[in-house]
């Protein structure tokens, strides 16, 4: 008998490898509850349906991302500080730039920025305490970041909450897009005007 036929029934009753048997929005789920400052899990599937999102939740010191209605990535954050601390709300990602420095606080880089408001909240790469420590800005670590900078687009949806997720996996699809083609390219090209510019309606 071959090798292969006497090791078939002990395959049979093996378990599988946990990547198979659950989704990946529920690996990422259970890696998520055991973060530490610093850690992320990226498991994106590119032929999923639906535009990629991102939620941040404040309380959390966590962000989450989705594909359509499907949790594709976990990671740490860390957002304002007391004084400056991150706006609750609804945003649009209105510029993204591989490297960035900011003009507000003595030229500190942000790798992998990506702007959310005209006066300073954008998400880029940087130090995680484990507590919020930022200008106002939503830092991520930086391979999270350079994933992340990859799978979004400008008009992109992003909310931050003060909200506790308890079960991120799912979601329900965001209505998207919440900025039309014209829009977004009227924004960035105007917010690449401020940038050359140096003037002051730059991401913290």
């Amino acid at each position: 008998m071959g090798i292969a036929l006497r090791l078939a029934p002990l395959l049979a009753i093996l378990p599988l490898p946990a990547a198979a048997q659950e989704p990946a929005a529920l690996s990422v789920e259970r890696a998520a509850v055991a973060m530490r400052p610093g850690d992320h899990r990226w498991a994106d599937d590119p032929t999923l349906p639906g535009p990629v999102s991102i939620v941040v939740s404040v309380p959390m010191q966590m962000a989450f991302i989705y594909r359509g209605d499907r949790l594709i990535g976990a990671t740490t954050v860390s957002t304002g500080k007391p004084g400056k601390m991150t706006p609750i709300g609804e945003y649009s990602i209105l510029q993204k730039r591989p490297f960035h420095r900011s003009n507000l606080y003595n030229n500190a880089p942000m790798p992998f920025m990506q702007r959310l408001t005209w006066d300073g909240v954008a998400l880029h790469a940087g130090d995680l305490p484990g507590f919020p420590a930022s200008h106002g800005c939503i830092r991520i670590p930086t391979a999270f970041a350079r994933r992340l900078f990859a799978a979004t687009q400008l008009g992109g949806h992003v909310s931050v909450v003060n909200d506790v997720i308890a079960f991120p996996a799912y979601r329900a699809a965001d209505p998207v897009p919440h900025l039309s083609p014209d829009g977004i390219a009227a924004l960035a090209g105007r917010d690449d005007g401020v940038s050359l510019a140096g003037g002051r309606h730059v991401p913290r």
